[in-house]
């Protein structure tokens, strides 16, 4: 029997992302906006009309929210900033080229190391924005990141998980009261549930949910359906891996790139399943860096908003 149909989205002779990150579905739009993290640059795509826009921010940007009035919230190198993305025909640039954006500072924590930045994050179901944090320099297995809480009111919280190497893989059940995260360095390849208090917004009782030593790829960024099953990209393994809420691996669906990045749900009826993917420095395919729809043949949830005004 055949699996789902993926689909590479983008054009021909489009240049790959270095780091295809963060992708997040704006149905409002219909379109989908994701990050490349060194090329400082968040990028849009009108789905049904394959309408591209891009704009360069002044740091490297893993990972973005919206709020209702259609702000942005990124994580960047230096901390979180709040952005507005102009439209191309407000902007004055040439056509096609990144539109040139500058953000305002929200927070940012004590870095306790040198060459630190963001890496992945999302809203949880009550619109408080969560991201942790990572040492760059991924072969050095600095254990020095750590997952911050960022609510409505603007306040950054203290280290909510820490000694973390490269964290990864945030997601929430459907009603809120699990929390997922990941932690995607090759010493570590694991994912945790947590139970979460949705009024406080405090996870407890950490356990691990899967160990990917005992399966394919390292644990990247991630997404949960309508059933409540959590998708995994395994990044190096050219797959996506689904969980019941149990920890029970269910499905493996292999995509074209090497290294899936992350995933998020999207689409007319939230029934594609979107992955962005990491180029590798060497060895690459022409698929590798690259966006692609998954019909998995199930739906899923929508993302949710940041709550507070940027």
């Amino acid at each position: 029997m055949s699996g789902p149909r993926v689909e590479r989205v983008e054009a021909a002779g489009q240049a790959p992302a270095s780091v295809g990150e963060s992708p997040v579905w704006r149905a409002a739009e219909q379109a989908l906006y994701w990050v490349d993290i060194p090329a400082q640059k968040i990028v849009r795509l009108r789905i049904g009309t394959a309408e591209r826009c891009e704009w360069r921010l002044p740091e490297r940007v893993a990972c973005i929210a919206f709020n209702a009035r259609g702000s942005v919230l990124a994580g960047c190198e230096t901390g979180l900033f709040a952005f507005r993305l102009p439209e191309p025909e407000d902007a004055n640039v040439a056509a096609g080229e990144p539109i040139p954006v500058v953000g305002r500072k929200l927070a940012a924590p004590v870095f306790p190391f040198d060459d630190m930045r963001f890496n992945d994050g999302r809203c949880d179901r009550q619109g408080r924005f969560w991201s942790g944090t990572m040492v760059q320099d991924m072969s050095l297995a600095n254990p020095g990141g750590a997952l911050y809480r960022f609510d409505a009111n603007g306040v950054l919280s203290a280290p909510v998980v820490a000694e973390l190497i490269t964290q990864n893989g945030l997601a929430w059940s459907p009603d809120g009261t699990t929390m997922y995260l990941s932690d995607s360095h090759p010493l570590r390849r694991q994912i945790w549930a947590f139970d979460y208090d949705v009024a406080s917004g405090e996870p407890r009782n950490r356990r691990v949910f899967a160990d990917l030593h005992h399966y394919v790829g390292r644990p990247d960024g991630a997404a949960v359906d309508a059933d409540g099953c959590y998708w995994i990209c395994a990044n190096d393994a050219g797959r996506l891996l689904r969980f019941t809420p149990q920890g029970k691996l269910d499905r493996e669906i292999a995509v074209p790139a090497m290294k899936p990045a992350m995933c998020a749900f999207g689409g007319r009826n939230l029934d594609t399943l979107f992955v962005t993917s990491i180029r590798p420095a060497t060895g690459a395919n022409e698929h590798d860096g690259h966006l692609f729809a998954v019909y998995p043949g199930v739906t899923g949830l929508t993302e949710p908003e940041f709550a507070g005004e940027l």
